[in-house]
Order: C-alpha cells, then structure tokens, then sequence
C-alpha cells in the first residue's frame, strides 16, 4: 500500500477532458515522436470521461505517459447499450491507427480485447479489472479491491454511532463483490455487533448501475432509514448520488476508486467524505505505457494490492485525520494484510 495517507490521482482528469467526444472519435493529441507509435490510447467503460472514478484515473495516467514520453494519447467514448462487436471495432481503429498500448478500461472489454489482440500481435494491449484475457500481448491490469475495502470496513465500525453501516454496490458482479466481501469483514473483524445492509443498484452495468446518481442517492437513502451512519459505495458515478444523501442527513459516505473528498465535483459534499477506499488506476497505465516504451511490455496478470501501493485508504479530510482510535485501528489491520496475519475475502 501506499500507506493510509498515499492517494490515487484522478480528480484533474475531468477539467482535461472537458471537450466532449463522439463515439468513433475522441479526445486526442496525435503528435506522435515517430510513426511506429502514436502513444497511450484508452477505451473507456461505462461513465466516461468525467466518472470521477476509475475512467478519470485511467485518463491521469495516459496523460502523464504522454506528456514524459512525449507521444500522442487518444480516449474514446463507449455508447449507450453497444455490442462487443462494437468495442472490437474501437479497439482495432485505435490499433491500425497506430496507438500502443491500446487499453479497455472496464472488464466488459475482455471479449473484444481478446479477439483484437490476436489480429496485432505486435501491439501491447491492456485491460483493466480483468484477468481472464492470455495472451503474450495483453496486460491484465488487476487489484486487490477487497484489501482496501476492508480497510473501509474498519473505518466504518469505528466511527459508526449507530451501529449499522450500508454498502451500495453498483452492479452485482464478482467484480463488485470484492468490495462488498473486504468492507463487510473488515466491519466484522472490527466489530461484531455493527450490522451491514446492502444492495446493488442493477444486475447489468448497462441498466445504469454505474452510471445513475439517482439510483445511488435512493439505495442510500433507504439505508439511511435503516438507521445507518456510514455508507460505502462502489458504484461509479451513481455513488455520487450515495454522497449526496449521505451529507443530506449530515452522516459519513465512504468513497472509491478515487479520493473523492478532493474532486471538485463533489466540493460542496466533502465534509461528508470520511475517506475513500482508492486503487491507482493510472499509476496501472502509466506503467504499461513505460514498459511499451522501454521495450519491455509483456502479457499476463499485472496485481496491484496493499503491499505494492496499488490499493490504500484516503486521509485527506481533517476530520478522519483527528479520529486517533480509528487510525489506530486501520494502521493495525493495515500491517495485518500486508504481514499475512489477515487473510482478505474477495467473495462475500
């Protein structure tokens, strides 16, 4: 881990990619060092530029691929309800384009990065939260969610008064489950007597559980009614919608992916944000970028956990900063995961 106060970087991606993009278009900066490659090129999942979530992460760190390499970068919008034959088509423009490494942000794009990564064999691809994709050429870029979701959990049976905390899980996929498994435990370990309620937001990502802050804002809503204090999102952008209830009833939401206490598009809610359960997305892409430019990329499981600084808790809001006995707590488990004295579920 990058140790409690180390914070994924993500939130500048959104004012970057301010210019809107179509969907066989994108943002890019194609002024390449030479014609063999143009740079980093991102597909996006789900929620897109502006997610304040994985997909801005992503973003970060192509850009600052781009910008040490001085390459190009190119990201692509996903479409409302598309197919993987349409994802198969973005990834092979942005490989006959000249694009490498070429990278599907979201597991969704395990199909497609599986059938294009054997017709350019040459060409590096990556995916995100996915490991199910082997090839020589394709990097699986994966983390150990569950390691800083326990950490929330933690966090959570600390601080809650209630003694009853929720999680909103946005899509209920095994993905997602991770973070369900490592808060509910982490709250277990911590204190028996908390009780956890849940619920996922839809059954399919393209019902809108990742990206609907309306659907976020009523589960967390109804979990406030059932008296939790603390609630812990995985939702994307919809868990937006969780902090805003959460700082409506003036009780702690627990962020993801990101530190979402410094985005600015939740300034007005961050009092509210006790911390954030982050993985470093873009430090992922930027390495795979680095290897391609050294010469050096390779396929297979790239595993970002708490021993490595791929996975952490935030501490940017003062308020978790002045809760000793909190920070004691997650300080020990913190050293318990990375010692192997706690073994972390990744299935509820």
């Amino acid at each position: 881990m990058r140790r409690v106060s180390r914070i994924a970087v993500a939130g500048a991606a959104t004012a970057a990619l301010a210019v809107s993009v179509s969907a066989c278009g994108g943002t890019s900066s194609d002024a390449a060092k030479d014609d063999k490659n143009k740079g980093v090129a991102l597909a996006y999942d789900v929620g897109g530029a502006g997610d304040q979530s994985f997909n801005d992460a992503a973003t970060e760190g192509m850009k600052k691929a781009a910008k040490e390499f001085k390459t190009g970068e190119k990201a692509v919008e996903p479409v409302d309800g598309e197919s993987d034959a349409d994802k198969a088509q973005r990834l092979t423009q942005l490989a006959k384009q000249g694009y490498n490494p070429v990278i599907g942000v979201g597991y969704a794009y395990a199909p497609a990065i599986k059938e294009v990564s054997a017709k350019f064999p040459k060409t590096s691809f990556g995916i995100v939260d996915d490991e199910t994709v082997k090839a020589d050429n394709v990097s699986d870029l994966v983390f150990s969610e569950q390691e800083a979701s326990y950490l929330a959990g933690v966090t959570a049976a600390k601080a809650t008064k209630s003694k009853t905390v929720g999680f909103v899980g946005g899509v209920d996929v095994p993905l997602i489950h991770k973070f369900e498994a490592g808060f509910a435990q982490g709250v277990k370990d911590t204190d028996p007597k908390v009780k956890v309620v849940k619920q996922y937001l839809t059954e399919k990502a393209e019902d809108g559980g990742f990206t609907s802050p309306d659907k976020g804002k009523t589960a967390a809503q109804g979990q406030i009614e059932k008296g939790a204090d603390v609630v812990y999102h995985a939702a994307g952008l919809s868990g937006q919608g969780v902090i805003e209830a959460a700082a409506a009833k003036k009780i702690w939401a627990i962020g993801v992916d990101s530190d979402q206490y410094k985005q600015n598009a939740l300034a007005k809610y961050k009092k509210y944000i006790l911390t954030s359960a982050t993985k470093d997305v873009a430090a992922s892409v930027y390495n795979l970028a680095k290897a391609v430019e050294d010469g050096k990329a390779k396929g297979g499981v790239v595993r970002a956990d708490l021993k490595s600084g791929g996975v952490a808790l935030a501490d940017s809001n003062p308020e978790f900063q002045k809760m000793k006995d909190v920070r004691a707590a997650v300080a020990k488990a913190e050293a318990g995961i990375k010692g192997g004295k706690i073994k972390v579920d990744s299935t509820p």
